[in-house]
């Protein structure tokens, strides 16, 4: 081809395009504080799961159609990527077969490579339409709908022409030297212009490799100006992921040291943020899937996840000269954030549950509220007065420790202080000591515990929050005083298992107080009642004849992967039918309680949280909804008492399982 003209246009296009990242990179680390930007620990767990999720493209085909398109465009472009190179090479030589000597032109590898290669333009060229159709027909509400979309897809479907002209105009100009079968695409395209002049073939061949050529490097230098950055970002977003518990939160280290040396509690300013958090917005593809599955977003409250990255991506980029120079900064929340967004989250998970790039929002979200919550003391009042009544008295629910027993009232419950070694420590948590309805949830679990001779015992009047609520609205302090505490007094009874009713509980214990120093083995009341039926302790006798629909707790579910043991204790009592909503396990739909919504009311909206959820159980045609979290069941109770027109039951499987077995809570 043309080696100067090759050399120029490579020289100038990888020069524009470092320059640009090295932008790029420099915003990145400007919350790095001098540390080390990245850690690489447990590298074989990061790799295995960078190949499952971001080149084995895992999440994306949960939604088919565009999952599939996305995939072809993807593998096609690792496959072209060779491709590419190979046409580079050849802008700087004579020989127009020439593929690195494995790939040439007529050899058995080249051929293979070839005909693989013919085969992803067609499987690119499909997704391109594909995404066509669903951005200019379809047009889905998740997705991002503007001109950017089309010009990229509209480059990558004239890279795939341009190649197929390259080597149709080839197969003409330069008969290869060996046999050649794996070019299909190229070998059709030779028949049609057998006859055409060899000045117009050449014209044809030139251009195609050119076109080619220059897309590729204009598509690079465009990458670091659009979304389309997450090509370049996602695979390191993915391999640097989070490989903690879902349900975890990162702790503030050394708090009352952050208080002494005057640093900022939670997130207040854009470069604050971790260099991890800013490549998560550098790697956001703006496919919308967190808002698609948000029940803020699902509701018409304020909050898009989607559009909370994109807000922070952009006011990182206006911001750029001032960051990088250190200058004035506004306050991310309400300055790009406005404070009902950040109050209308549940913490439900299912934003990062879907995202094929591995961003939680949630985690920022929380950051924010600290910052809003710790230093400023400017949150909902309602939530004010839950963290007094935390700190108080022990509970979220203004009701303070002599209360903790009145569950209990006319049934053999052990105290802890009043008995020696025990297998397992109940705890009940807040709501089942303190939600009239919950209760009975309580009751049954014990109830049942007795039957199946277990050794247990509760902690009584010495029992107090989790700190799960506090932990949620943004107040750390309070959270850590209350884990701080609790620890202290578990350990004392020198604890190792502890059985749980409450999700939040279940999910602090096992996955946030191991930061604090306690470690224990902490079991939900469904896991544990399943076993006792599976193993024959307990066997469910009497029939119960319902048609019932589970509802996840997201607490138990996404962030804890606890799906089966209740739909399997339900499924060994006799007569019940059970049947999923369209919204169940990792897609189902949150009740509204969580992060710190059971204690306030939902931001505005179309509808309650709550109400939604209900409905969706509803349309199921059950008859119970059975949920294995004292929230949910709150949530849906209060649901189905603002519903006059349906009248259906709530019920926990532990309180199913008590009915089966002749008992009563």
């Amino acid at each position: 081809m043309n080696p100067i003209l090759t050399a120029v246009l490579l020289l100038a296009a990888v020069g524009i395009f470092a320059v640009s990242a090295w932008r790029r990179w420099r915003l990145m680390v400007i919350g790095a504080g001098g540390k080390r930007p990245f850690t690489f620990d447990s590298v074989g767990e990061r790799t295995r799961g960078t190949l499952h999720l971001a080149f084995g493209q895992k999440k994306l085909t949960r939604y088919p159609l565009a999952g599939l398109a996305h995939k072809a465009i993807f593998f096609g472009f690792l496959v072209l990527l060779i491709r590419s190179l190979i046409l580079f090479a050849r802008g700087f030589l004579d020989d127009p077969g020439f593929g690195y000597w494995l790939l040439d032109d007529g050899t058995l590898f080249g051929n293979i490579y070839s005909l693989i290669k013919d085969i992803y333009i067609v499987l690119v060229l499909i997704g391109v339409g594909v995404f066509l159709y669903l951005r200019l027909i379809v047009r889905p509400k998740r997705m991002t709908l503007g001109l950017e979309g089309i010009i990229i897809l509209l480059i990558i479907g004239v890279m795939m022409v341009a190649d197929v002209l390259y080597d149709g105009g080839g197969m003409i100009l330069y008969p290869p030297k060996g046999p050649v079968w794996g070019e299909p695409l190229g070998s059709l395209l030779a028949s049609a212009m057998q006859g055409l002049p060899e000045s117009t073939v050449s014209v044809i061949w030139h251009a195609g490799f050119w076109t080619h050529v220059v897309l590729v490097l204009l598509f690079l230098n465009l990458l670091p100006y659009s979304k389309h950055f997450h090509i370049i970002t996602a695979v390191p977003n993915v391999f640097f992921r989070n490989l903690k518990p879902r349900g975890r939160l990162a702790p503030i280290e050394d708090l009352e040291g952050c208080v002494e040396r005057e640093e900022t509690l939670g997130l207040r300013k854009i470069s604050e943020f971790t260099p991890k958090q800013i490549l998560e917005l550098y790697s956001c593809t703006e496919c919308g899937r967190c808002t698609d599955q948000c029940p803020a977003a699902l509701t018409g409250k304020m909050l898009s996840p989607k559009q909370l990255t994109i807000n922070l991506r952009n006011h990182l980029y206006d911001n750029a000269d001032t960051l990088v120079s250190g200058g004035e900064e506004v306050d991310l929340v309400p300055a790009v954030i406005d404070p009902e967004v950040i109050w209308a989250c549940t913490t439900c998970g299912a934003c990062a549950q879907e995202c094929p790039v591995m961003i939680p929002p949630a985690d920022g979200i929380i950051d924010m509220r600290r910052h809003l919550v710790q230093e400023l003391g400017e949150f909902p009042e309602s939530l004010q007065e839950a963290c007094q009544s935390i700190e108080m008295a022990g509970s979220p629910y203004g009701v303070g420790p002599e209360e903790r027993m009145a569950w209990a009232e006319g049934l053999d419950v052990p105290i802890r202080a009043e008995v020696g070694e025990v297998d397992i420590l109940f705890w009940i948590g807040c709501a089942p000591s303190m939600d009239e309805r919950s209760k009975r949830v309580a009751r049954a679990t014990a109830e049942l515990l007795n039957r199946a001779g277990i050794k247990w015992a509760v902690l009584g009047h010495e029992e107090r929050c989790t700190g799960d609520v506090a932990r949620r609205i943004g107040n750390e302090y309070l959270f850590q005083m209350m884990a701080e505490a609790n620890i202290e007094l578990l350990d004392g009874y020198d604890t190792k298992r502890i059985l749980t009713i409450c999700p939040h509980c279940y999910n602090t214990l096992q996955n946030e107080y191991p930061d604090f120093g306690g470690h224990y083995e902490v079991i939900h009341h469904t896991e544990f009642l399943a076993d006792l039926v599976a193993t024959g302790t307990l066997v469910p006798e009497s029939q119960i004849d319902r048609t019932v629909v589970y509802h996840d707790s997201c607490y138990l579910g996404r962030l804890n992967e606890i799906y089966d043991p209740p739909r399997t204790l339900l499924s060994s009592i006799p007569g019940v039918q059970l049947v999923e909503a369209e919204r169940s396990r990792d897609r189902g739909m949150c009740c509204g309680a969580g992060g710190g919504q059971m204690f306030k009311e939902d931001e505005p909206g179309n509808e309650r949280i709550s109400e939604a959820r209900f409905r969706q159980l509803v349309d199921t045609g059950a008859d119970t909804i059975c949920t294995a979290c004292p929230f949910c069941m709150r949530m849906m109770t209060d649901a189905n008492a603002s519903d006059s027109t349906n009248d259906i039951g709530q019920l926990d499987p532990a309180e199913m399982l008590l009915e089966s077995l002749g008992g009563s809570a």
